[in-house]
C-alpha cells in the first residue's frame, strides 16, 4: 500500500495537482482569514481553470500558452455577463463564442486545452451573474487567480525542469519492456499468436503517442535545457527506445517454421526466450530506477546470456553435425544477431543512468529529432480550411455547441437548481468521437454516483467546518491526479470535493447531492445523444483514408529503401523522416481500429477488413524495416538488375492499391497485370545471386562468402514476403471495396 502511494506521489498528475490544489487554496485560506472569502474562491476558480490548459512544453510556450488562456477566460466572462441581459444578444455571442472556440482544436493538443477552459469558465459564469462594476471585479479576479496559477507553474518549472520528460521516458520505457515480453511469448509452443499479435499493435500505438510527445518535447527544450548532461541523457534514452521498438518491429520469426524445425531440440528455444524475456526484465527495472531516482543496477547480465544462447547453437550443430544442421544454425544466427543488436542498445539505455553522457555518444543523432518536429504555427487559413463538414473539429464545434445551447435552454426552462453543472458535465465529457463520450458518460455517472453516497455518509456525521476545509483540499488533490488516469475515480474525488465545498457554504441545503446527481444525468444524456445524432463522425466514414495513407507510406518507406539498397551511400534524412511516418501511420490506424470497437455494432463497417488491414500494413512495415535495418548494418553487394525489377512490382502493386482506394469508379481491375518479365524475375532472382556469389568467391567456406550468402538468402525472403503482402494488401482492398451500400445508407442516414 505504501509503495503505491509512493508511486502516485512522484509522478506527472500528483505534481500538476499539486500545483492547482496550492493555486486555488492559497487564494481561499488567505482572503477567508481577511474575512472576506468569496473573493478567494473566485481568484481560486480563475486559477482551476487555467490549469487544463498547462500542457508540458518549454517555458516560453507555457508561458505564453497560459497569457492567452487567462485572457480567453477574462474576456469570455466578461461577455457572458454583459450579454445576458440582453437575450437577443446574448444567445447570438453565446452560440458564436462557443463555436469559435472549439474550432481552435485545428491548431492541436495545447489549444484545445485552452479551448476546453474557455468553454468551463462560460459555463460556471452562470452560477453567478453580475452586472455594472462588480462583473468587472468577478472578471478582473478570474484574471488575478489565472496569473497567480502562471506563477506557481513557472516555480515548479524551475524547481524540477526535466522531471515530466523523465517520467515519459520512464512510461516509454515500461511499454517496450512489454512490448519485449510479448515477443517472448510468443516462443511458447501452443501460445495464442493472434492474441499477442493484436496486444503488440495496440502497445504500438500507445508507444506511438509517447515517442511522438517526448520528441517534441526534447527538442523544444533544448534551448532552455542547455548542453547539460541531464539533457543529453533524456536524447539518448530516447534515441535508443526508439531504435530498440524500430529493431523488434523490424526482426520477424516465423514461429511455426522454427518450432517444427526445433521442437527436438527444445534446449535452444528456450534458451533464446529466457533470453528474450531478461531484455524486458532489464527494461522493467531500469524504469523502476529511473522513476524513483535510485541507482541502478541490471538484473541480469545479458551479454552472458547471449554466450548460453551462443552456446547453445554450437550444442545444436554439434549433435547434428554440420551439413544437417547448415539450414538451422542460419535461422539461429540471425536470431543471434538480432540479440546482439538488441543487447548493444539496451546497454546503451543502461549507460546513460549509470555513467555522463558526452555529446559524442550522441553521435550527431540528436539532430535529426529536429527534422521530425513540425513547428509551432497558427495560419489564419488552417481554421477556415477546416470550416467543412470533412473536418472533424467542425462537427464537433457544431455539435457541443448545439447540446450547451440546449442543455442551458433546458436549464432555464425546467426548475433546475444549478444550471451550470449540466453545462460542465457537457464540456467534460464530450468528444469529438462517440466511443470516447460514451466511455466518459459512464464513468462520471458511475463517478457521481459513488462521490454522492461516500459524500452523503460523511456529511451525515456533521463534521465541523476544519475537517470538511481539510478533506475537500485533499479530495481536489485526489481528483485531478486520477481524472487523466482513472476518470471514474478521479470524478468521485471531484464530486465529494464539489459537495463539501457547498456544505461549507450552504450547511443548510441538505438536497446539494441530489441535484449534483441529477444534473449530472441531464448533462450526460445530452452529450451521448449528440453524439449520436448530431453530425456523428464514425470511424468508417475515414476508414479508406487511414488505409491509403498507411499504404502510401509504406510505399515511400520502400522506395527509400531501394535507394539506400542501390546507391549504398547511407541513410539520409528522407530515409529517416520516411521511416518515422510509416510508424506514425501504422499507429493512426490501430487507433482508427480500437475507436471502431467503442462504437456500435451498426457502425462498426467493414471491422474485420479493417483489423485485417492493420495486419498486413504492419507486417509489411516490419519485412520493410527488416530489409532497411539489415542494408544499414551490414556491407551489402550490388543490387542485380533482378532485385529491381521485383521490387518495382511490390511498389507498383501498393500503387494499385492506393489508386483503388482514391478513384473506386474509374479504377478496373483489368489495370492490374503482372508482367512475365518480373515473374521471370521472382523465379530467377535467388539462382542469380547464388551464381554472381558462387564466381565472385573461389573460397566457398570463407567468411566473406558465408555473409554474402546470408544476404542473399535474407533479401530474397523479404522480396517473396514483400511481394506476397503487397499482393495482400490488394486484395483486402478490392474485397473491402466490394459491398458500397452499407456505407451510403449510413452517410446519408448521419
Amino acid at each position: 500500500m505504501i509503495a503505491k502511494i509512493r508511486n502516485i506521489t512522484v509522478g506527472t498528475n500528483f505534481t500538476n495537482a499539486l500545483k492547482a490544489a496550492i493555486s486555488a487554496a492559497t487564494p481561499v485560506l488567505l482572503f477567508s482569514y481577511l474575512g472576506n472569502l468569496e473573493t478567494g474562491l473566485i481568484i481560486a476558480l480563475g486559477a482551476l481553470f487555467t490549469f487544463p490548459s498547462d500542457t508540458p512544453s518549454n517555458l516560453k510556450h507555457k508561458i505564453n500558452g497560459l497569457l492567452v488562456t487567462v485572457f480567453i477566460l477574462f474576456s469570455a466572462n466578461l461577455l457572458i455577463n454583459l450579454t445576458y441581459p440582453y437575450p437577443f444578444i446574448f444567445y447570438p455571442v453565446f452560440t458564436t463564442l462557443i463555436f469559435i472556440l472549439s474550432m481552435l482544436a485545428v491548431y492541436g493538443q495545447r489549444a484545445t486545452m485552452v479551448a476546453f477552459s474557455a468553454l468551463m469558465i462560460i459555463s460556471i459564469s452562470f452560477s453567478h451573474i453580475n452586472s455594472g462594476w462588480k462583473m468587472i471585479e468577478h472578471s478582473g479576479l478570474l484574471l488575478a487567480g489565472g496569473l497567480f496559477y502562471m506563477l506557481i507553474s513557472i516555480l515548479f518549472f524551475y524547481i524540477n525542469p526535466h522531471r515530466y520528460t523523465e517520467l515519459e521516458i520512464v512510461e516509454c520505457i515500461k511499454l517496450t519492456a512489454k512490448y519485449l515480453k510479448l515477443r517472448g511469448d510468443l516462443w511458447e509452443l501452443n501460445s495464442d499468436r493472434k492474441e499477442i499479435t493484436r496486444k503488440q499493435l495496440v502497445l504500438q500505438v500507445e508507444l506511438n503517442d509517447r515517442h511522438e510527445n517526448i520528441r517534441e518535447i526534447l527538442v523544444r527544450n533544448r534551448t532552455d535545457y542547455g548542453a547539460s548532461n541531464q539533457n543529453r541523457k533524456m536524447l539518448l534514452s530516447f534515441i535508443s527506445l526508439v531504435e530498440v521498438m524500430e529493431l523488434a518491429i523490424s526482426t520477424s520469426f516465423d514461429h511455426n517454421k522454427l518450432h517444427q524445425k526445433f521442437d527436438e531440440h527444445p534446449k535452444v528455444l528456450m534458451t533464446y526466450q529466457s533470453l528474450a524475456y531478461n531484455l524486458a526484465k532489464n527494461l522493467k527495472s531500469l524504469s523502476k530506477k529511473i522513476k524513483k531516482r535510485k541507482s541502478y543496477i541490471p538484473k541480469n547480465n545479458l551479454v552472458e546470456n547471449l554466450y548460453a544462447f551462443e552456446n547453445a547453437i554450437l550444442e545444436y550443430e554439434k549433435t547434428l553435425g554440420k551439413t544437417e544442421a547448415s539450414e538451422g544454425v542460419l535461422m539461429l544466427t540471425n536470431m543471434l544477431h538480432y540479440a546482439e543488436k538488441q543487447v548493444e542498445k539496451i546497454k546503451t539505455l543502461e549507460r546513460a543512468y549509470t555513467s555522463n553522457v558526452k555529446l559524442k555518444d550522441l553521435k550527431g543523432r540528436d539532430k535529426d529529432l529536429e527534422k521530425l518536429i513540425t513547428p509551432h504555427y497558427y495560419p489564419l487559413n488552417t481554421l477556415v480550411e477546416n470550416f467543412s463538414f470533412s473536418s472533424m473539429e467542425f462537427r464537433h464545434s457544431l455539435r457541443i455547441t448545439i447540446t450547451l445551447l440546449t442543455g442551458f435552454i433546458i436549464g432555464r426552462v425546467l426548475p433546475f437548481e444549478n444550471v451550470y453543472w449540466i453545462l460542465i458535465t457537457i464540456v467534460v465529457i464530450m468528444r469529438p468521437g462517440y466511443g470516447l463520450t460514451k466511455e466518459r458518460t459512464s464513468h462520471r455517472f458511475v463517478g457521481t454516483i459513488i462521490g454522492g453516497i461516500v459524500g452523503f455518509a460523511v456529511l451525515a456525521l456533521n463534521p465541523n467546518t476544519t475537517i470538511l476545509g481539510g478533506l475537500t483540499l485533499l479530495f481536489l488533490i485526489l481528483g485531478l491526479t486520477f481524472n487523466p488516469s482513472n476518470y471514474r475515480i478521479g470524478t468521485s474525488f471531484i464530486t465529494l470535493h464539489v459537495i463539501f465545498i457547498f456544505a461549507i457554504l450552504n450547511p443548510t441545503d441538505d438536497d446539494i447531492i441530489l441535484y449534483r446527481i441529477l444534473d449530472t444525468c441531464v448533462g450526460a444524456t445530452l452529450a451521448i445523444l449528440a453524439n449520436y445524432f448530431l453530425w456523428p463522425f464514425w470511424e468508417f466514414l475515414n476508414t479508406n483514408e487511414n488505409i491509403k495513407n498507411s499504404i502510401e507510406a509504406n510505399k515511400n518507406y520502400l522506395k527509400q529503401i531501394s535507394i539506400l539498397y542501390n546507391n549504398k551511400t547511407g541513410i539520409d534524412s528522407n530515409y529517416r523522416l520516411a521511416r518515422n511516418q510509416a510508424f506514425i501511420e501504422i499507429g493512426n490506424l490501430m487507433a482508427s481500429f480500437q475507436r471502431m470497437l467503442q462504437e456500435p455494432k451498426s457502425k462498426q463497417n467493414k471491422l474485420q477488413q479493417v483489423y485485417k488491414f492493420t495486419v498486413i500494413n504492419n507486417a509489411l512495415l516490419s519485412s520493410a524495416a527488416s530489409l532497411g535495418t539489415y542494408t544499414q548494418s551490414h556491407k551489402t553487394t550490388e543490387a542485380s538488375e533482378s532485385f529491381n525489377i521485383v521490387f518495382d512490382r511490390i511498389i507498383r502493386n501498393l500503387d494499385f492499391a492506393i489508386q483503388l482506394l482514391t478513384d473506386e469508379n474509374q479504377t478496373k481491375t483489368s489495370d492490374f497485370i503482372i508482367d512475365d518479365t518480373e515473374n521471370n524475375s521472382f523465379i530467377e532472382l535467388k539462382k542469380i545471386r547464388e551464381k554472381e556469389l558462387t564466381q565472385e568467391n573461389e573460397d566457398l567456406n570463407s567468411e566473406e562468402f558465408k555473409l554474402k550468402m546470408q544476404e542473399a538468402q535474407l533479401v530474397i525472403e523479404q522480396l517473396i514476403w514483400l511481394t506476397n503482402l503487397s499482393e495482400n494488401v490488394v486484395k483486402t482492398t478490392k474485397i473491402l471495396l466490394k459491398t458500397k451500400e452499407p456505407v451510403k445508407k449510413i452517410q446519408t442516414g448521419s
